[in-house]
């Protein structure tokens, strides 16, 4: 078969390699019909996730059709048209049971094009076929479900959920990449009484208020700070949610915030970011951050099954799957091309 490999730092091909084969009985064989690219695999390509081997088979996103189970899967058969969750859980251990797959100790969590071969791929491997695949009801296309794999989950949980947003919140997003856009999805179910996205694109901005923001902010121009204390009564915003992943938008949050608020970081951070002890600890200030745990799947699954939440608008730019190299060209331009999410189909 051929997949996206990534060779090290800076180096990534669309090559051939073995086809995937059941290693345990808990695996399944899935035929890859549509996968993305993810901000991590862009960290991962800068090197900000070193241990991740040359080799890897990139990706943790897809939606396929079932080839083969092992002797132990009881839940999906081949034929099966299913979603291919970005966190693996082997259901058994301590944190499993929790409902906190990202953080499984039984060999699962985030592994797919991270610690095993992955999704940009015509087959993947995954394991705990049982609990981490998802049965695709009839009549979604793949394009509606894809981004239940990890950004619509991420954001609801690790930034909306953890943030604790309530109705009447004033909430601030830095970031309007598609975790950020995620995000502003996710808070309008609580019924914010603002929205406000920050970001230095202004396409993303324009997509921003496309997706609910009622404010949008470009701080190479405007004063973040000032634009939100107005908003406020001169508190700062509720709920801060970081979608970019450097240091700079996480002390952007921690600015923003008011005292007694939450800021909730999602962004992946491939180097350190400074956290402002001396100016927070008065403030009573709640700082979150997290792996998805994909808890909330089953539950986005029926939102875009019945209609209440559209998932399709993520998507900008269409592949065939053999185009993954320009795919990748056109992601990491994202602030040229305007791309939120690629959609790479077989």
């Amino acid at each position: 078969m051929q997949a996206l490999v990534y060779s090290g730092p800076g180096q990534k091909s669309w090559t051939d390699v073995p086809d995937p084969r059941i290693i345990d009985e808990t695996d399944a064989i899935i035929r890859v019909t549509a996968t993305t690219i993810c901000g991590t695999d862009l960290h991962i390509l800068k090197g900000d996730v070193p241990d991740t081997e040359a080799g890897r088979i990139l990706g943790h996103e897809a939606v396929g059709i079932v080839e083969t189970v092992g002797s132990a899967v009881t839940t999906v058969k081949p034929g099966d048209r299913v979603l291919v969750s970005c966190v693996s859980a082997c259901g058994r251990c301590r944190y499993c049971r929790e409902g906190s797959y990202g953080q499984c100790l039984g060999g699962g969590g985030w592994i797919l094009g991270y610690k095993i071969d992955g999704t940009q791929a015509e087959l993947v491997r995954t394991p705990f076929a049982d609990t981490s695949l998802y049965l695709v009801p009839d009549g979604l296309d793949d394009e509606s479900v894809l981004m239940l794999a990890d950004i619509l989950p991420t954001a609801y949980e690790v930034g909306v959920v953890n943030g604790g947003i309530r109705p009447g919140d004033t909430v601030a997003i830095v970031g309007a990449g598609p975790i950020g856009l995620a995000a502003i999805t996710g808070a309008k179910m609580f019924s914010p009484a603002h929205i406000i996205a920050i970001d230095l694109a202004d396409s993303r901005l324009e997509a921003a208020k496309q997706f609910g923001a009622d404010v949008i902010i470009n701080p190479s121009r405007e004063d973040a700070e000032t634009i939100v204390r107005e908003l406020t009564d001169g508190l700062g915003a509720d709920v801060a949610i970081e979608a970019v992943g450097v240091s700079d938008t996480f002390e952007m949050c921690t600015r923003l915030i008011r005292p007694g608020g939450h800021v909730a970081n999602v962004g992946v951070h491939g180097k350190p970011a400074t956290l402002h002890l001396e100016d927070l600890w008065t403030r009573n200030v709640t700082i979150t951050t997290g792996l998805v745990d994909t808890w909330s799947t089953p539950t986005l699954l029926k939102l875009v099954h019945s209609g209440q939440l559209d998932t399709r608008s993520f998507v900008t730019h269409r592949f065939e799957l053999g185009q993954a190299m320009e795919a990748y060209d056109v992601f990491s331009r994202a602030a040229e091309t305007g791309a939120l999410k690629v959609l790479l189909h077989a």
